[in-house]
């Protein structure tokens, strides 16, 4: 499968590496340039075949709606467009009616497994439609740990975001008590 990977920093440069190791294309884009394999979006959508997929892998908010905001504008109907940051899953509701209207797909991923994913693999819950998230399932195996476990289509898009939220919560949470209790 070929992939385009927007945001190539330590989560995103590493799941490049995952991915490029389990035999797939990805061409990358950053803002460093170099760490990129392409100087500009319109240079990553121009090197991918049809239909595409974009992975975002920058940080919520601004970051992303500008890169979703710009895909809109490169990218073609039947492509998707997959959010692995840590957006807040209304935006991604937001994301997905945007791109919609112009016939593009959107999954929301959440990603967890920070610098260690590399070695270990990464827990994905995603979030959008099953034909969709079929497209890019390759990509979701190559990033996952070896077995069954690591990946959950949790349901519609927001899904994603909304479980690594609440993952994220427990996590803090656990890690707080820890140094309570220390």
């Amino acid at each position: 499968m070929q992939l385009g990977l927007v945001g190539l920093g330590k989560m995103g440069g590493n799941m490049c590496e995952r991915i490029r190791r389990a035999g797939h294309t990805v061409i990358g884009y950053d803002r460093n340039p170099d760490l990129a394999d392409v100087h500009s979006l319109e240079e990553l959508v121009g090197r991918l075949k049809g239909p595409r997929v974009v992975w975002v892998m920058v940080p919520a908010g601004a970051a992303t709606q500008s890169t979703v905001d710009a895909l809109a504008e490169l990218l073609e109907p039947g492509d998707v467009v997959v959010d692995g940051g840590n957006s807040r899953w209304t935006d991604d509701e937001k994301h997905a009616a945007e791109l919609a209207a112009k016939g593009i797909g959107f999954v929301d991923a959440g990603v967890s497994g920070g610098v260690w994913g590399l070695a270990n693999g990464y827990a994905l819950m995603v979030g959008g439609d099953a034909e969709h998230i079929a497209k890019v399932q390759p990509v979701f195996d190559a990033l996952k740990p070896e077995g069954d476990a690591g990946f959950v289509h949790a349901g519609k898009v927001g899904s994603g975001h909304f479980s690594k939220m609440v993952h994220n919560g427990i996590e803090y949470a656990m890690m707080q008590a820890y140094a309570e209790g220390w």
